[in-house]
């Protein structure tokens, strides 16, 4: 049972007279299923447009991603999608929102509207069922916009930064709401994309560090820490200046400046 990523790669072509953009080389690795892998790597490297292979938003201009050894098509409920930005519909309530897809599923509307209440209640959004998007905090949009992807049970999450908004307390906070989640979901697969070398080290059972543009995988580090984690840990300071060491070369190396151990 995995997510495969088989030789990957992805070219932007130019349009008129625009330069055409190669994104991804060569992305082949597998992730088991039940794993939490984030993926770290310099601004613009083709993180996200990665994900959005996965997600079947974007074609691959080259290989294939399987589940389970069958090719993943467009608009299966199998993988779900995570935005920064929420992606939440104003005009919805926390409630609407969170059943939006067993809607457009079909779903009649008292099973729905049951089901979308365990998740309120799980998620810890009791109260604020009927409110709008305008009147929620950082941190609660971001738990509607999870619950609205787990309500359909995807089995492979795929997550942009999601906490990339956030301030640190509040991040430090919804990690390991993340985490709760997660581990009460057993069998569910998270891609999880971040910036953030602390979040990926505190979260991850992976993490793929890339390359600059066109992304490849430069280095797979395994966190074989046991959870709950110390983020001030020796293990996970250890770990951190390891990935940081990679990034900070990696970063140096595409702006030209001298990389300094």
């Amino acid at each position: 049972m995995s997510l495969d990523l088989l030789e990957l790669s992805k070219t932007f072509q130019g349009k008129g007279w625009g330069e055409s953009v190669h994104v991804l080389e060569n992305i082949q690795h597998r992730i088991e299923n039940g794993r939490f892998v984030s993926i770290i790597g310099p601004s613009g490297c083709g993180k996200t447009t990665l994900l959005r292979i996965i997600a079947g938003l974007e074609k691959a201009s080259a290989g294939k991603v399987l589940l389970d050894g069958k090719e993943l098509v467009q608009g299966t409920e199998e993988v779900g999608l995570v935005f920064q930005e929420y992606a939440l519909f104003p005009w919805r309530t926390t409630l609407q929102n969170i059943e939006m897809g067993l809607e457009i599923k079909g779903v009649e509307k008292e099973k729905r509207r049951e089901i979308a209440m365990e998740y309120i209640k799980l998620f810890g959004l009791g109260g604020f069922e009927n409110r709008y998007p305008k009147e929620l905090s950082g941190g609660m949009k971001q738990r509607v916009a999870i619950a609205r992807t787990l309500i359909m049970n995807p089995r492979v999450v795929l997550m942009d930064e999601p906490f990339g908004s956030l301030d640190s307390q509040t991040r430090d906070a919804m990690q390991e709401f993340l985490l709760s989640i997660w581990q009460g979901r057993q069998g569910t697969t998270i891609v999880f994309v971040t910036h953030n070398v602390d979040e990926a080290v505190f979260l991850s059972d992976e993490i793929l560090v890339f390359s600059k543009r066109p992304a490849r995988i430069l280095e797979r580090f395994e966190v074989g820490m046991p959870r709950p984690r110390d983020r001030t840990s020796p293990e996970c300071n250890r770990v951190k200046r390891e990935v940081l060491q990679i990034l900070s070369k990696e970063t140096e190396d595409s702006m030209g400046l001298p990389w300094i151990k």
